[in-house]
């Protein structure tokens, strides 16, 4: 009997829930595959909302992966200096078929030096701070294939990410027949989610309301990258 494909989404306090549901919705319906939920402990896990989520795999443990997976959040900010989460990608990286990640979720592969020499994406807000590290080519994308890494853009874009993951290891027609399942077919109501298509003010003052947030990224970005170039 073949194997399944084991796919390990990590959380962490503060996670953008949707940055882990949408990929966990698509995977948990791929055929032959198993989706372990992995965190520090096995202790309930808050998200960014208040939402709990339950993980059943620790770091502790000893699990065989075929795809790592890491949402982003405001959590992201005390992941890129959790030398314990890091190095456990580190390791992961080197058995795993697939490393990749949602949203701001890439900022932890990068502070981990393993987007060094790949292209890669992440939510537009925080493309800046991507940019930062020096040996990444950071592309304005909904999803980024290149080899084993794959990464996409913010939050939404995981489930489209999630389909095209399924579709490189299972082919096209698997990743229709989920789509089609949960009638993933979106009409939004507004142009407006993405600043490419938004308003101009709305997009302005979005920047503005979380420049402080994203200046204390940068800066552990920076400290990221100093400690990278140490090793």
């Amino acid at each position: 009997m073949q194997e399944p494909f084991n796919i390990g989404l990590l959380i962490f306090p503060d996670l953008t829930p949707l940055d882990f549901v949408g990929p966990y919705e698509v995977f948990s319906r791929m055929k032959n595959s198993k989706v372990h939920i992995i965190a520090e402990t096995k202790d309930p896990v808050p998200s960014e909302r208040g939402l709990f989520i339950l993980p059943d795999r620790s770091l502790d443990e000893n699990i065989d992966l075929d795809l790592v997976l890491i949402p982003g959040g405001l959590g992201v900010n005390r992941l890129m200096e959790n030398e314990k989460v890091l190095n456990w990608l580190r390791e992961k990286s080197k058995t795993s078929k697939y490393i990749s990640s949602v949203c701001t979720g890439s900022l932890v592969l990068a502070a981990a030096g393993l987007l060094n020499g790949y292209k890669a994406t992440t939510h537009w807000l925080s493309l800046d701070v991507l940019k930062l590290f020096p040996k990444i080519d950071v592309k304005e994308d909904r999803v980024m294939i290149d080899r084993d890494r794959i990464t996409g853009g913010g939050v939404t874009a995981g489930i489209d990410f999630a389909l095209r993951v399924v579709a490189e290891i299972q082919g096209q027609k698997a990743a229709e027949e989920i789509q089609l399942m949960i009638e993933y077919n979106p009409e939004p109501p507004f142009l407006s989610g993405h600043p490419k298509t938004a308003n101009p003010d709305i997009v302005s003052e979005t920047r503005s309301s979380k420049k402080k947030a994203q200046d204390l990224r940068k800066e552990i970005a920076v400290r990221s990258i100093e400690r990278l170039s140490k090793t």
